[in-house]
């Protein structure tokens, strides 16, 4: 079996951004990357806040007592 056939891991797009050089990006390449990737930070902290509120409500809704 070829690792083609294989199911992608949900970090692969993580390691190969980790894997890019940085030494052919300029400066302004450097803090639009930044933007993007604090972005990107901003938008995960809110999807994972939203999922811990979520869980919350649903384990008040079934907590006994």
């Amino acid at each position: 079996m070829d690792d083609d056939d294989l199911p992608r891991r949900r970090d692969d797009t993580l390691a190969a951004l980790i894997k890019q050089s940085l030494d052919p990006l300029s400066v302004e390449e450097l803090d639009e990357r930044i933007a993007v990737l604090e972005t990107e930070i901003a938008r995960a902290k809110a999807h994972k806040a939203a999922a811990g509120s979520f869980k919350a409500s649903a384990e008040a809704l079934f907590k006994k007592g």
